[in-house]
């Protein structure tokens, strides 16, 4: 990914994503978290101390270790275990069936070039009555916010590391086989193309 991508633009999103506002939006999007967790994106493990008790596990999957130390000084800060995992580069998560009773994503779906194989691997994973949660920002409801997220898209996927602005989380996670038991959608301070927040909680379809 380069030194932008390895190390600018991490510093970069962890500044802009430990606010108060951000850690309370992660408090409510994980409040259902349970048991064994995988969450993908790991990143920089701001999600770690938002975690409720009934948490005994997190495995971490990320692509890129970035900010080491700020890394292990949250994992040493936790209550429960912390396991770090690679992505393989065939994109299967190297993980039994039926595993986890928690899937977690924050901020990921945006930026996933092959988010519907990723969902479909997040659902084998999944325990039957798990559930995956989600906090993701996303495309708007509102046709003129719409227009200029999907002119700036392109801008965005260079200046934001593959993410994108154009995606709608609750469609892709339906789409992959996913029943919400919950879905919020609204719109944060800020700029509308950034500020359009989706959160929710589903289980596997039978």
């Amino acid at each position: 990914m380069g030194f932008y991508g390895e190390q600018i633009f991490p510093r970069a999103m962890d500044w802009m994503l430990r606010t108060p506002e951000v850690g309370a939006m992660r408090r409510r999007a994980l409040a259902r978290a349970r048991g064994e967790v995988l969450e993908i994106g790991f990143g920089t493990a701001l999600n770690l101390a938002h975690y409720p008790d009934a948490v005994v596990k997190v495995v971490g999957l990320d692509p890129l270790d970035a900010l080491e130390a700020r890394v292990q000084r949250r994992i040493g800060e936790a209550s429960f275990p912390v396991e770090r995992v690679g992505l393989p580069a065939d994109g299967r998560l190297p993980f039994e069936d039926d595993r986890f009773d928690t899937v977690v994503s924050t901020y990921t779906l945006c930026s996933i070039p092959d988010v519907a194989r990723a969902l479909a691997e997040l659902r084998r994973v999944l325990a039957p009555q798990g559930e995956l949660l989600y906090l993701e920002h996303g495309i708007s409801d509102d046709p003129r916010v719409a227009r200029y997220q999907r002119l700036l898209n392109p801008v965005q996927k260079v200046i934001g590391c593959g993410c994108q602005l154009i995606r709608q989380p609750h469609t892709l996670v339906e789409e992959a086989g996913f029943h919400p038991v919950e879905r919020d959608h609204w719109v944060e301070p800020g700029p509308r193309i950034l500020s359009e927040m989706y959160s929710g909680a589903a289980r596997r379809q039978p």
